[in-house]
């Protein structure tokens, strides 16, 4: 088995729970156009510091990968199956978010 199933079965459980939030999200199209920026942004970030970190942890010989069970596609020495974890993080991150929000309105404990 490689990572690469592994790693798509994280991003579509991210994607499902996002979906999910947004989908009972009242505001959904006032939180995307206020949040399509800032989550570009955080993912961008996050995967260039996987590249900086990945890359210099391989290089100290702290984590290796057996070519068994890589694609071969690599960006310097990482695998690209490894840039999914974070990715996924920063799609479940609001998801969360969302599903245990406080709805305005609404008080907790009361059922209503």
């Amino acid at each position: 088995m490689t990572y690469a199933p592994l790693s798509l079965v994280f991003l579509l459980v991210a994607g499902v729970v996002l979906a999910v939030a947004l989908a009972v999200a009242p505001d959904r199209r006032r939180l995307l156009r206020r949040w399509w920026l800032p989550v570009t942004i955080a993912a961008a970030i996050v995967l260039v510091l996987t590249a900086v970190f990945d890359n210099l942890m391989i290089i100290a010989g702290f984590m290796t990968y057996a070519d068994a069970h890589i694609t071969g596609a690599k960006l310097g020495l990482v695998p690209v199956e490894d840039f999914a974890y974070p990715l996924a993080a920063v799609l479940l991150l609001p998801a969360l978010w969302l599903l245990t929000r406080r709805q305005p309105g609404r008080r907790r404990g009361t059922g209503s």
